[in-house]
């Protein structure tokens, strides 16, 4: 998701306490930080009660907040922070009972899910499919970013509190593992068809 012109404008109206300037943001991203959130987690509930908490604290502290020309951006960071605490906290709690999530760690994150939710796939997704499943959790996960929303490798790096070199190595991996993994013509169909399928939707 690109950065509009308008990002650092509405960011400052929403610093500055005008509540349209808020609804907006709600507006423009809520939607997006769920479905990136269930992404993480199957636990719709918690997801929405931390999108809740986190608009609550940006509220709080919107004062101090700094500037940003990319509020998506700066969104998911600060999303993604809280969601792992979360999911921690909700994993700690639970340790007597059985629980299926796994820590921020080893979390498996599933860009493909997006296509299950499709009626029918063709031959060909189903292969895209498979060759994204055979991934690791890190890789689906920054092909996400780069791809999906268009985040530069810095804006990767302060996601992942990853090295820049190691982010572009990352990816290089991923996609050379999908290129063996994939004959050509289905290669060439991830990299069209990445965005029909689970591109962030702009608003």
């Amino acid at each position: 998701m690109q950065q509009t012109d308008s990002d650092s404008h509405l960011w400052e109206d929403f610093k500055k306490g005008e509540q349209a300037a808020l609804s907006r943001i709600y507006h423009l991203h809520a939607d997006s930080l769920f479905r990136y959130g269930k992404k993480f987690s199957a636990d719709s509930e918690l997801v929405k009660d931390t999108i809740q908490d986190l608009f609550f604290d940006l509220i709080r502290s919107r004062a101090n907040l700094g500037t940003t020309d990319h509020i998506y951006f700066y969104l998911i960071k600060s999303f993604r922070r809280k969601l792992f605490k979360s999911l921690t906290q909700t994993k700690k709690s639970r340790q007597n009972e059985e629980y299926d999530e796994a820590l921020p760690a080893s979390i498996v994150y599933s860009v493909e899910e997006d296509w299950i939710q499709k009626e029918h796939l063709s031959r060909k997704e189903e292969m895209v499919q498979k060759g994204l499943a055979e991934l690791s959790p890190k890789q689906r996960e920054i092909l996400y970013y780069r791809f999906t929303c268009d985040f530069e490798y810095e804006q990767i790096c302060e996601i992942m509190s990853m090295k820049y070199d190691s982010a572009r190595k990352m990816v290089f991996r991923a996609l050379k593992s999908l290129r063996e993994n994939l004959a050509d013509t289905n290669f060439i169909l991830f990299y069209t068809s990445i965005s029909v399928f689970y591109t962030v939707p702009k608003k």
